[in-house]
């Protein structure tokens, strides 16, 4: 893909940056880098909705067919044990709640403790770690395809 997300404004840019640098951190199992980096995703306003629009794109293309409750248990249980072994702060549930929203079919109302921004920021980058070790296209890509979603469906809203 020719065009990068290095052209949008500020903002975008700094979850853009903070997120490659997040999961690049929990490739490499560097708990200071991922909790710098982490640090500066629960700040970023609607760093959730852009790492949950990765996350979706990434599953669909790990997916070509669908996906199913198997395939999200398996993603669940290979992600939370891969972070388990360096990070003590995993929590499957929020973990599901981010895959659940990826997928649409999440429901905060109907969850007696949803997760907060530091949690989501702390573990989506985990998730998309895990489900981009499954795929050939770098994190750019999902990065660049996830902005043009959401401006996309910002301007039909």
């Amino acid at each position: 893909m020719s065009t990068t997300w290095r052209h949008l404004p500020a903002a975008a840019r700094e979850i853009a940056e903070s997120a490659v640098e997040a999961v690049s951190a929990a490739q490499q199992r560097d708990a200071r880098a991922y909790d710098e980096s982490v640090a500066r995703l629960a700040t970023a306003d609607r760093s959730g909705l852009v790492l949950g629009a990765v996350v979706r794109l990434l599953l669909e293309e790990s997916h070509p067919d669908g996906v199913d409750g198997d395939d999200v248990r398996q993603v669940l249980e290979r992600c939370a044990r891969s972070a388990a072994q360096w990070r003590a702060d995993i929590d499957p549930h929020v973990l599901l709640v981010l895959l659940a929203g990826a997928l649409g079919v999440y429901d905060p109302d109907g969850d007696e403790s949803p997760p907060d921004p530091p949690a989501i920021a702390r573990h989506a980058p985990l998730l998309v770690a895990d489900l981009s070790a499954h795929t050939s296209r770098p994190l750019d890509a999902y990065l660049v395809a996830a902005f043009a979603e959401i401006e996309r469906a910002e301007r039909h809203d």
